[in-house]
């Protein structure tokens, strides 16, 4: 699919896109083993690892993908457009995600979907550490990066200015992660069904990212006092991680065991 620009903004966000991991490579990003966690949630990863390979088993039973199921009917496709349009929310939980794309996005990437919860203080009681004027009243969680034949390939963590978010302590995140789910079927029971249960299977790549972000963020302030961190347009993504959902099943299998589902 090709992109049509959407924003004037677009030129500034690809040379931010350029450069906006060399602060970060600094501080090191380390995933637990998987031997390290118990084996109850082992088992909680296996079966939403198992979840989603059936969610992209029924989507390409008929010829469909995780994508294209966000991007149906939404019209032509433009960089920085959020798809759908006013977002997927789900009232009883507050979570909420988007999927958009854009020129100077990480390599083999398509887009990405962002994730966040909606009235982080009011659901949890929480403060934010961090809140310019204009703050939507959301944490962001974690982004997905897609590849383009619509299959996860990458994790990762943003600063403050990326989403206009209020800014919580990771371990605030991490809890507010542990709760994202999506209970509809809008835009697309499977695609709302994967992405809930991406959380779970990848939840200990999600709570090292959001850990390190934290890391980065504090890191970036000691070198530069006098700036506002949270505003730096050269810090943008604080932190990457390449996933493959067949390996940590496969990996997860050997672990505990269990029944197998290509």
């Amino acid at each position: 699919m090709t992109l049509s620009s959407g924003s004037e903004a677009a030129p500034a966000q690809a040379g931010a896109a350029a450069s906006r991991q060399h602060r970060a490579v600094a501080r090191e990003l380390v995933v637990p083993p998987l031997a390290s966690l118990s084996r109850a949630r082992q088992r909680s990863m296996l079966e939403a690892g198992l979840e989603v390979l059936e969610c992209r088993r029924v989507l390409e039973n008929g010829g469909l993908n995780l994508v294209g199921e966000v991007l149906r009917g939404q019209g032509e496709f433009v960089e920085f457009s959020h798809y759908p349009e006013d977002d997927v929310y789900d009232r009883d939980t507050h979570s909420q995600y988007y999927y958009h794309a854009h020129r100077g996005g990480m390599a083999g990437e398509h887009g990405h979907f962002h994730t966040f919860i909606r009235d982080p203080e009011a659901i949890a009681g929480k403060r934010p550490v961090a809140a310019a004027p204009e703050s939507e009243d959301i944490s962001h969680l974690i982004a997905v990066a897609m590849d383009p034949y619509g299959w996860p390939i990458g994790l990762f963590a943003t600063n403050r200015w990326v989403t206009g978010e209020r800014w919580f302590a990771a371990e605030d995140v991490i809890a507010f992660a542990q709760r994202f789910c999506i209970d509809h079927a809008y835009p697309s029971w499977p695609l709302n069904r994967w992405l809930t249960a991406m959380f779970i299977l990848f939840g200990p790549h999600i709570e090292a990212l959001l850990r390190h972000r934290d890391e980065v963020v504090a890191d970036c302030s000691l070198d530069r006092p006098l700036e506002d961190v949270f505003e730096d347009r050269e810090l943008e993504v604080t932190g990457y991680l390449s996933i493959s959902v067949d390996e940590v099943v496969r990996d997860l299998h050997a672990a505990v065991g269990g029944p197998r589902r290509e």
